[in-house]
């Protein structure tokens, strides 16, 4: 087995480990850098659990080799709350909402949350739903969902 050393840029700290070239970026986060936030669910892309956001956008992080995410900035689920422990307002907003149940998918969705609402910071309920489409929950109706990320949409528009 050729082991590579890999140094990742994840919620704005460089992060050292070791992979195979075939090994995973969700394998990687969670096996090499103890970030266990990035749940694996299909592992073929469809679910959305270990969606993250590389340079901005989301991506299925067990579609990309860990080798291919060198040089990109990574965002996961333990990026978004603020040092002191604060949530961010989207967490905040899915509390209050009671926008998760058992809460597996919910990394995934609060990562597709937070590019949608950097994209669009005042989504209709129909962009809403069309863009959590691939995340999938089996817990929910998405009504709470929903209803969380209009919450946040407001929150952050009003500064919170």
């Amino acid at each position: 087995m050729s082991w590579r050393e890999l140094t990742l840029t994840v919620n704005g700290r460089r992060l050292s480990g070791r992979a195979e070239p075939r090994t995973t970026l969700a394998d990687f986060l969670r096996d090499e850098l103890g970030l266990t936030g990035t749940h694996l669910g299909c592992e073929h892309g469809v679910c959305g659990a270990c969606t993250l956001l590389m340079d901005g956008a989301t991506v299925r992080s067990c579609l990309i080799f860990a080798v291919q995410a060198e040089g990109h900035e990574l965002e996961t689920v333990e990026g978004m709350a603020a040092p002191d422990g604060r949530l961010h307002p989207i967490q905040e907003a899915f509390s209050l909402e009671h926008g998760l149940q058992c809460g597996f998918c919910t990394p995934g969705v609060l990562m597709s949350v937070r590019e949608l609402l950097h994209e669009n910071p005042d989504p209709t309920e129909q962009e809403i739903r069309t863009w959590l489409s691939g995340n999938l929950c089996r817990c929910t109706g998405y009504q709470n969902i929903v209803a969380a990320v209009r919450r946040a949409s407001t929150m952050l528009r009003d500064g919170a």
